[in-house]
């Protein structure tokens, strides 16, 4: 289970690390620039994670591993760009694989450490989003979960899986499965159909066509 884990949030850091060096590569930054943005994107959600459960020093910085995969993917997107964005919208897809991925390692980690139902699914979601807020940030760009975007909500989705599994006696392995594609089923309908959460109308707004009464 420790190896399924493991490779569950390396894989994570790898995704995350490509949709970090994309957003670099399309903003210009030289080399070092990409290399930081996809070590922001790939750790920022870990760290937040182990910081607030108490897993310290948190495993981004104490495994050599994970620095390596995200500057793996750093030079793999630096100098492959091209064929990168030849995918279909890269940053969203491999953003919502590293947002299902750390959704469910962050709750299931929560799990783990002794936190409750509700805590493991906050946790889990704070998890998966903090990664694609350090990537949006450091480009000087709105966060993506301020969008109205479809975001944090498919993470708290996927973290709610594998809390649930827990409690149903489910083995874990197959509760983050679960979640981890039900987050990304979630995230990838909602990029393909523009699913979008209700935005706040501006008081004395027009209310837009349509017949008044």
């Amino acid at each position: 289970m420790d190896d399924f884990l493991f490779a569950l949030d390396l894989t994570g850091t790898f995704v995350f690390a490509i949709s970090g060096a994309t957003m670099g590569t399309r903003h210009r930054l030289d080399l070092f620039g990409v290399l930081v943005l996809s070590f922001a994107a790939s750790s920022a959600g870990g760290i937040l994670r182990d910081v607030l459960i108490g897993a310290t020093p948190p495993a981004v910085l104490e495994d050599w591993r994970y620095l390596a995969a995200a500057c793996l993917a750093g030079l793999i997107t630096f100098y492959r760009d091209a064929d990168i964005e030849r995918l279909r919208n890269p940053v969203q897809w491999f953003d919502a694989a590293g947002l299902a991925l750390f959704a469910v390692v962050g709750a299931n980690k929560a799990l783990e450490f002794g936190l409750g139902p509700v805590s493991a699914v906050l946790l889990g979601m704070l998890s998966g989003i903090g990664g694609g807020v350090a990537r949006d940030v450091l480009v000087a760009q709105v966060p993506v979960i301020l969008r109205a975007e479809f975001y944090a909500v498919a993470a708290l989705f996927g973290a709610a899986a594998v809390v649930a599994g827990s409690l149903l006696g489910f083995p874990p392995a197959a509760s983050m499965v679960a979640g981890a594609l039900l987050c990304f089923g979630l995230r990838f309908f909602a990029i393909r159909r523009g699913w979008r959460l209700p935005v706040a109308r501006q008081r004395g707004a027009s209310p837009g066509p349509g017949p008044h009464r």
